[in-house]
């Protein structure tokens, strides 16, 4: 009896200790997730907090859309991030055709769910409709864009980006007629290399800027400077070919580059918004214009592109890199932090560069200002 009771005893202690060692994992799992709910929330409410839109001070009440308005433009009436607009257009899932701005329309601030947002009273007939932010502006040239694009579109036709190894790879001018070395329009002139079959319509241009990361050195590409175009006259199976100048921004030289012609116009239907990705090191590294201070609506040179993650439409935050000053307490020199300058946004993306347009900016910039998400 006495050996038994002494094993009922050990077995007795081992259920209490397997018990107590169960109970102790059910509070730690509890714990566990009790913790995992509160980071969960707290994150949740970070978000929350972080999607509320933040309106200027006394923003208008009502505000009647003029000619020259841009979407840019009326948002900074309302927000402080004004790349955030299409938050602020007040949804409506169930229209087929979204409704445009036109000089004339009436918007007005309303609060849904205690965020604000904006409606649109017709110019014309007062009918009220809402707004959506995948927004299509037919026609161009009445409707609201999103920025100034009749600044923007004449850049883009005559600028590029080219690869050394596109550079290396297109067709050049050979020779002008009767030997010249200029040619104006309606002049001769011989193109040799490849010529894609069928294209017709060729642009002119010249080598102009190299591009290089300020921080790797890395060459990021050539500047392809609008020298004027040209006809193609002869069969582009050809080895050399005959083509006729018919445009000129100056004189056409001998190795100026045939490039086909591109429709590269700015769709007025892009949205601003905060890049998706974090954009390190990034520089203003030129200016179109080579001016030495840059204001708002200056086109620039940014040293990342699409492989960087930049897209049509991101806005970047200008940055100057603090001054180096002498700390007379210490007596050492000390850098200050970065000082937020301006705003801009990205217009048009190459593989390792891009062109930004300034929206804003309260003090003077200048090229090797640094660019980051806002």
């Amino acid at each position: 009896m006495g050996h038994q009771a002494v094993v009922r005893g050990v077995l007795f202690h081992r259920a209490v200790g397997r018990i107590k060692n169960k109970t102790m994992r059910e509070g730690m799992m509890k714990a566990k997730a009790l913790a995992i709910c509160l980071l969960y929330f707290s994150v949740l409410g970070a978000v929350w907090a972080q999607s509320e839109l933040e309106l200027n001070e006394n923003p208008p009440e009502t505000y009647t859309v003029k000619k020259g308005d841009t979407l840019w433009d009326i948002s900074g009436m309302y927000l402080e991030k004004p790349w955030r607009w299409p938050e602020l257009w007040d949804v409506n899932p169930q229209i087929d055709n979204p409704h445009l701005i036109y000089p004339g329309d009436v918007l007005y601030l309303v609060y849904v769910d205690g965020q604000p947002r904006l409606r649109v009273r017709r110019g014309e007939g007062g009918r009220t409709v809402k707004l959506t932010p995948n927004m299509r502006i037919e026609p161009l040239d009445l409707a609201i864009p999103v920025i100034p694009l009749d600044e923007i579109n004449p850049f883009l036709k005559g600028h590029r980006v080219m690869s050394a190894e596109e550079l290396e790879n297109s067709a050049y001018i050979v020779a002008g007629a009767q030997k010249h070395l200029i040619s104006a329009q309606g002049d001769r002139i011989f193109g040799r290399g490849y010529f894609e079959d069928g294209e017709r319509a060729y642009g002119i241009y010249r080598k102009s800027e190299v591009y290089y990361d300020p921080i790797t050195q890395e060459l990021l590409g050539y500047q392809a400077q609008d020298i004027g175009n040209a006809q193609l006259l002869s069969s582009n199976l050809d080895e050399i070919v005959e083509l006729e100048v018919t445009r000129v921004t100056e004189e056409v030289r001998i190795t100026d580059r045939l490039l086909p012609m591109e429709e590269r116009v700015i769709a007025a239907t892009f949205q601003p918004r905060a890049p998706e990705v974090e954009i390190k090191n990034g520089f203003m590294i030129a200016v179109d214009g080579g001016v030495n201070q840059v204001g708002p609506w200056d086109i620039v040179v940014i040293n990342r592109g699409k492989r960087e993650g930049l897209e049509v439409g991101h806005v970047l935050a200008i940055y100057q890199a603090g001054e180096r000053v002498y700390d007379q307490v210490r007596g050492d020199e000390v850098t200050l932090p970065d000082v937020r300058a301006g705003l801009l946004m990205i217009f048009e993306t190459f593989d390792k560069v891009s062109y930004g347009v300034v929206l804003k900016t309260n003090r003077p910039l200048a090229v090797m200002d640094k660019v980051r998400n806002p």
